[in-house]
């Protein structure tokens, strides 16, 4: 579980993360929906204790990120925008890399990654380097590597971004079975219909504050709207 209380991040004069409270629980996977620059990726580089926050508290699976960020690293698997794969790695070497940092034992780290590569239908580029992948096939790798050592908890900025329509099916169809499994997904993410299709739970976010949070439905009765589109607009209006 993540608890997120009274987060705040400023730079300079500019404050990115503005007093924000959600959480979010285990088999649950939480959206966080809003234009470029609204202050999803920041906070979930706050949450990974990339970045200190400059006032609030977060806790994963009770442990106090700020007091101790590497206890709660280990409880956290991550894809940022950035996939931060080793060009000069195979897309194998990458994520065994990562699962040896874990200290996974030698047999089942070979076989979760056998696992991983057929769910994500990334078999046959194994043992390619990374720097010679498509963009697509770069970023399932960087799931993998983030869902290798099992982590309870799931941090996901933008994973679908710029990638074709069957690689956005397989990484979400993948969100929803290690949903489904127990674990607690945040997701960023600026597409509607993804959020909505993909979300338990949505937080509308815009210029660092949380403007709506509940469920899609709920969403939708609130602001009298159909569609997410539309809801978005509604409560981003609404703050103008």
């Amino acid at each position: 579980m993540i608890r997120v209380d009274g987060l705040t991040k400023k730079f300079a004069t500019v404050t990115a993360v503005d007093h924000i409270n959600f959480s979010c629980h285990q088999g649950e996977v939480f959206a966080f929906l809003g234009p470029n620059g609204a202050g999803k990726t920041t906070t979930i580089r706050l949450i990974l204790a990339i970045l200190t926050p400059t006032e609030g508290r977060i806790t994963v699976n009770g442990i106090d990120v700020r007091e101790n960020p590497e206890s709660a690293r280990r409880q956290m698997g991550a894809v940022l925008e950035e996939n931060g794969l080793y060009d000069r790695l195979t897309a194998w070497e990458n994520v065994s890399f990562f699962g040896e940092l874990y200290g996974m034992e030698k047999n089942r780290l070979r076989q979760r990654i056998e696992e991983l590569f057929a769910l994500l239908g990334i078999e046959e580029f194994a043992y390619r380097r990374a720097g010679g992948l498509s963009k697509g096939t770069k970023q399932k790798v960087a799931v993998a590597r983030a869902l290798v050592a099992d982590p309870p908890v799931l941090l996901l900025d933008e994973p679908t971004a710029g990638l074709d329509v069957l690689t956005q099916k397989t990484i979400l169809s993948l969100i929803k079975t290690e949903r489904d499994r127990g674990k607690c997904i945040i997701y960023s993410t600026h597409i509607m219909s993804e959020a909505e299709q993909a979300s338990d739970r949505i937080a509308i976010i815009h210029h660092g504050r949380i403007r709506a949070l509940g469920t899609p439905e709920e969403l939708k009765q609130k602001t009298g709207k159909a569609g997410l589109e539309d809801v978005f607009l509604e409560v981003v209006r609404e703050q103008l």
